[in-house]
C-alpha cells in the first residue's frame, strides 16, 4: 500500500501541479464578469441599441479582467511544458491580478492569498521551467496578441462615439485596432476627445511591445539554441586535451564513461549516426563515424590520453584503431574490445596497444573454476587484456 501511495504521489509532478492551479486562479478571477455577461447577454441581444449601452453593463474596465484570467488560463499550457516565458509570464499576470484583486472595492481577499501564495511556489519551483521552445513562445505570442485585440476592438466599441468618423460596428472596430496595434495609421479614422487619444496611445503602445516581445519569444529559442551549441562546440574543442576518448554507445562504453567521469577524467565520446544512446545531457559528444579520421582530429585525437574503440562490432574497432593510428601521437594508448574471442587475433594484427575480452575472461573463469584449478590477479589480468599464454603455461605445467 505505501509503494502504491508514493507512486501515486509521483505521478503528480510539480509542473503539472502549478499549471493546474494557475487555471484555476484564472477562471476565479474573471468569473465575476462572465457571470455577469452570460446574466445579460439574452436580454442585450433582443433590446440591442449601441456597443456603448451593452458593453456599459460590464464595463470597460472589467474587459481587461476577463483578458487577464484568460491569459492565466493558456499560460497554464505553457507551464504544462515547462516553458520559461510561461512561467514568467504567469508570474507578472499574478502579480498584476493579485494587486486588482486587493486594491478593488469589490475585489477579493482570497484571490488575493491566492494568488501571493501560488506566485510564491512558482518563484520556489523556478528550475522546473527550464525549457525555450518555439512552441511556447509561440503560445505566448497568441496570448499577447488576442488579449491586446480583445482590448482594442471593445475599447474602440465602447468610445466608438468619440471617434470621427464614429466606430460602430464590429468590422470597423477590428480594423481601426489592427491599424493602430501595427502603427500603420492611414488617418481615415480619427480620436477627438482626450480620452480617445489616450485610449488609442494605449494600443499603439502595446501593439509595439506585443509585436517585439512576440517575434524575441518565438525567434529567440531558435537563435539561442543554435548559438549554444555553437559556443559549447567551440568550448569543448578548446577544451580537448588529455582526456579519454570513447568511441561506441554499447552498455560497456556507458559503463566505462560513468566510471571515468566519477573519476574526474575529461571525456569526449563519439556515436555514430542513427546509433541512439543513454549519455548524459551535459556529455561532451560528437555524431559521427568514429573510424574516420576527420571525426577523430575533431575528438582531439592528437592530444588525446586513450582512445577507446568499444563498438560491438569488431571490424568497426579495428578500423578505430587503425583510424587513430594516423592521427594520434605518439603518447596516445588505443584499446579495443573483442566481442567475439574467434576475432581476438585479427583485432592484434592492427596492433592497439591494449586488447580486452570480456568473453574470453568469462569463459576461462567459469573453467577454472569448476576445473578447481588456481586463480591469480596475474593470470585475471592477461585474460583481460586478451593474453592466453598464462592459460598455455599452466596447462603445460
Amino acid at each position: 500500500m505505501k509503494k502504491l501511495f508514493h507512486k501515486f504521489i509521483s505521478l503528480f509532478k510539480p509542473h503539472w501541479c502549478l499549471a493546474v492551479l494557475v487555471a484555476v486562479y484564472g477562471y476565479f478571477f474573471m468569473r465575476p464578469v462572465m457571470l455577469r455577461a452570460f446574466d445579460y447577454v439574452p436580454s442585450a441581444i433582443s433590446t440591442f441599441s449601441s456597443w456603448k449601452d451593452t458593453l456599459s453593463v460590464v464595463g470597460l474596465l472589467e474587459i481587461p479582467q476577463f483578458v487577464l484570467g484568460f491569459g492565466l488560463i493558456l499560460m497554464a499550457f505553457g507551464l504544462l511544458l515547462r516553458a520559461r516565458v510561461a512561467w514568467a509570464f504567469s508570474l507578472l499576470l499574478l502579480l498584476v491580478t493579485g494587486t486588482l484583486s486587493f486594491l478593488a472595492p469589490q475585489g477579493s481577499l482570497g484571490l488575493f492569498f491566492y494568488a501571493v501564495i501560488l506566485s510564491l511556489l512558482l518563484i520556489v519551483y523556478w528550475r522546473r521551467f527550464d525549457h525555450a521552445s518555439l512552441a511556447a513562445g509561440g503560445l505566448f505570442a497568441l496570448v499577447s496578441f488576442a488579449s491586446l485585440l480583445l482590448y482594442a476592438v471593445f475599447g474602440s466599441l465602447y468610445l466608438g462615439g468619440e471617434f470621427a468618423p464614429p466606430i460602430l460596428d464590429m468590422p470597423t472596430a477590428f480594423y481601426f485596432s489592427v491599424v493602430s496595434m501595427s502603427t500603420v495609421g492611414f488617418g481615415d479614422i480619427v480620436p477627438h476627445t482626450a480620452t480617445a487619444r489616450l485610449f488609442t496611445v494605449s494600443v499603439i503602445v502595446m501593439g509595439i511591445t506585443v509585436f517585439a516581445t512576440s517575434i524575441s519569444a518565438i525567434i529567440g529559442p531558435v537563435i539561442g539554441g543554435n548559438l549554444k551549441r555553437l559556443v559549447k562546440g567551440r568550448i569543448s574543442h578548446v577544451m580537448r586535451k588529455n582526456h579519454f576518448i570513447i568511441a561506441g554507445a554499447t552498455p560497456l562504453a556507458l559503463s566505462v564513461y560513468l566510471g571515468l567521469k566519477q573519476r574526474g577524467d575529461a571525456l569526449t565520446v563519439i556515436v555514430p549516426p542513427n546509433v541512439s544512446h543513454e549519455y548524459p545531457p551535459d556529455t561532451d559528444l560528437i555524431i559521427g563515424d568514429p573510424s574516420s579520421a576527420k571525426v577523430l582530429i575533431e575528438a582531439g585525437a592528437a592530444k588525446a590520453k586513450f582512445i577507446l574503440a568499444l563498438r560491438d562490432d569488431d571490424a568497426e574497432n579495428a578500423f578505430i584503431v587503425l583510424a587513430a593510428k594516423e592521427v594520434a601521437n605518439a603518447n596516445t594508448k588505443t584499446i579495443s574490445v573483442v566481442n567475439a574471442s574467434k576475432h581476438l587475433q585479427k583485432i592484434k594484427r592492427v596492433q592497439p596497444d591494449m586488447v580486452f575480452s570480456l568473453q574470453l575472461l568469462g569463459s576461462e573463469l567459469l573453467v577454472r573454476t569448476l576445473s578447481g584449478e588456481p586463480i591469480d590477479d596475474k593470470l585475471i589480468t592477461e585474460l583481460f587484456f586478451g593474453n592466453t599464454s598464462s592459460v598455455t603455461d599452466a596447462e603445460k605445467g
